[in-house]
């Protein structure tokens, strides 16, 4: 049985949709909300702080997209798990996903067995992150260069000017900060950041890098072609 502990929170705007997800999570032993619209489910989200948020992208009153958005701005619910469940596959929806600040991509019609396991994938950072091995060895606050990170408030300082990142683009930014000039491949990066047992696009860390150097500066990222990344100060 799984830790009844886990909250999941689902937003889409067909009923039968939910009733079939709910009385499925519920029976794996989850503590199920539902909503039907994105302005609904950050509502929700609020009020019972989810340890993971599957949404639907297309959705009245407000889509997945932006009540993505929305929810990362929220600071109690920075650490919550978003993944899209969506019939659209195409290219630039999943890359809007990942803007917004999504965790995964999930893609309909999906097995019930296979959702469930990407799910239990999701929500091993709660207990198992292999991400925390990496935070163990740093200090709260990291001072690089003209940056001031601050791991525990989720917060960045640039040259004064606080900025409060997307939860990926921050562990993403302490985890190649924490070894300036170390190269990182990429297949490190998904394992530390995104975990191994969760399925993302090729272009995820690119856009998430993309963004990252939009906020702190492009000189502090720099590519390795073929390889990966590396921080510099």
């Amino acid at each position: 049985m799984i830790n009844p502990k886990f909250k999941i929170l689902l937003a889409d705007d067909e009923p039968d949709i939910l009733d079939f997800l709910s009385y499925n999570l519920i029976r794996e032993g989850y503590e199920v909300f539902t909503s039907l619209n994105g302005l609904e489910a950050i509502e929700m989200a609020k009020k019972h702080r989810p340890h993971l948020i599957l949404m639907d992208v297309m959705m009245p009153v407000m889509d997945g997209i932006e009540a993505c958005e929305q929810i990362r701005s929220i600071d109690t619910l920075k650490n919550s798990v978003i993944a899209f469940l969506t019939a659209r596959s195409e290219d630039y929806s999943q890359i809007a996903g990942f803007k917004a600040g999504a965790d995964d991509y999930i893609a309909k019609p999906i097995k019930l067995k296979v959702l469930s396991n990407r799910i239990k994938a999701l929500l091993k950072r709660f207990n198992e992150s292999t991400y925390e091995v990496v935070n163990e060895t740093l200090d709260t606050r990291l001072r690089i260069g003209n940056l001031e990170i601050d791991r525990e408030k989720y917060i960045v300082i640039k040259a004064g000017s606080e900025m409060v990142l997307p939860k990926k683009e921050f562990e993403l930014l302490v985890l190649l900060s924490s070894k300036p000039d170390k190269v990182f491949t990429r297949d490190r990066i998904f394992s530390q950041v995104w975990g191994d047992d969760v399925v993302v696009g090729g272009r995820t860390i690119d856009v998430h890098i993309r963004k990252l150097r939009g906020k702190i500066g492009s000189s502090h990222i720099v590519t390795i072609k073929g390889v990966g990344y590396k921080f510099k100060e």
